[in-house]
């Protein structure tokens, strides 16, 4: 049995455009995207409650003022809309083949605060093990009615752990919190490579970083000229969050492609 390695990725931001449910989602509930998120950042300072239980709820609740019926086929439609970085539906055959070459064996998760349901949608849902993210739970008519599963800041962190030690669900906290020598983890950290972009991936990039495995950071190469990338990027490193910073550019002889295909062979002579 060939030894596994994990490609861990965000998603907004990493292998998408901006925060997927701007493309059609938000526009189809009657939202101005800005606003949008200004009325979630507000109301979850006002409430004193989680962003990103807030932006789902919001959603239900824009999806109720305009007599829209939120179903888990709606979701997945609107996530088919979703524009992806350069390279990214070509990325997987390509460094699967490049991986299995050093005597390794690739498998791809996701972990993210966007919303599962969309993310399913996309033409690479079915290139991922397993994808750790939002939730809503369906009532007997199929509607949204509540959030089932959060992913924010720091729980993505708890997701890597669940990666590491084999446990590909939500709900089993018992196998996640017993005990399991680091030897006998399914995916050790140092075979694992997170990909993120932004604020939300930064305590998992530095996680796995601290616990032996690689991040990576990724930003869109088409909003380099914004004095914000910039500045992200300067903070990452500077703050020693990330192993590596590159541009979202997934195609074949890429900087990415190219550091990828590094840290996967060092993996491979440490094997």
């Amino acid at each position: 049995m060939l030894p596994t390695v994990a490609f861990v990725y965000d998603f907004d931001g990493t292998l998408a455009r901006d925060n997927i449910q701007e493309h059609s989602l938000l526009k189809a509930l009657g939202e101005d995207v800005n606003q949008f998120w200004d009325r979630v950042e507000e109301n979850a300072q006002s409430s004193n409650a989680d962003p990103i239980l807030m932006y789902l709820f919001e959603i239900m609740a824009s999806a109720r003022r305009h007599g829209v019926k939120l179903t888990r086929a709606l979701l997945e439609e609107h996530g088919r809309n979703t524009p992806l970085l350069p390279g990214v539906e070509a990325w997987f055959d390509r460094i699967d083949a490049f991986t299995r070459d050093l005597g390794l064996e690739p498998v791809h998760y996701i972990v993210s605060s966007g919303n599962e349901e969309m993310i399913r949608g996309t033409a690479i849902a079915d290139r991922f093990r397993y994808i750790f993210a939002c939730k809503y739970l369906f009532d007997d008519n199929g509607e949204a009615c509540w959030p089932s599963v959060v992913v924010n800041y720091t729980t993505k962190t708890q997701f890597l752990f669940r990666i590491n030690k084999g446990v590909e669900n939500f709900w089993d906290d018992k196998s996640l919190n017993a005990w399991m020598e680091k030897p006998t983890r399914p995916v050790p950290f140092e075979r694992m490579i997170f990909f993120g972009d932004g604020d939300t991936d930064i305590p998992a990039m530095k996680m796995t970083r601290e616990q032996g495995g690689y991040s990576v950071a990724v930003f869109d190469p088409d909003k380099w000229a914004q004095s914000s990338s910039r500045e992200k990027v300067h903070k990452l490193i500077s703050e020693d969050r990330v192993s590596y910073v590159v541009s979202g550019d997934y195609n074949e002889d890429s900087l990415l492609d190219a550091t990828v295909k590094g840290v996967l062979s060092r993996i491979g002579r440490q094997q």
